[in-house]
């Protein structure tokens, strides 16, 4: 048996990889909020009751009621 050796074989290169590493700061931003107030005024009718009286006066003599019938 004769012993047989492979040749060497050249490198295989895969495509490279990137990796980040991702570094992060606060950085303060203004945010404005404006709120507009707005004051409503409303007319709500209530009713207020007022009683007028009218006065008159009547005479009132016998002789404006009818005659009694009597028998």
């Amino acid at each position: 048996m004769s012993c047989y050796h492979c040749p060497p074989a050249g490198p295989i290169y895969d495509p490279p990889r990137v990796v980040y590493n991702d570094y992060f700061y606060p950085q303060i931003v203004p945010v404005i909020h404006t709120v507009e107030i707005v004051n409503r005024h409303h007319c709500v009718p209530i009713p207020k009751h007022i009683t007028q009286f009218k006065v008159r006066d009547e005479f009132c003599t016998i002789s404006s009621r009818k005659p009694l019938n009597r028998r």
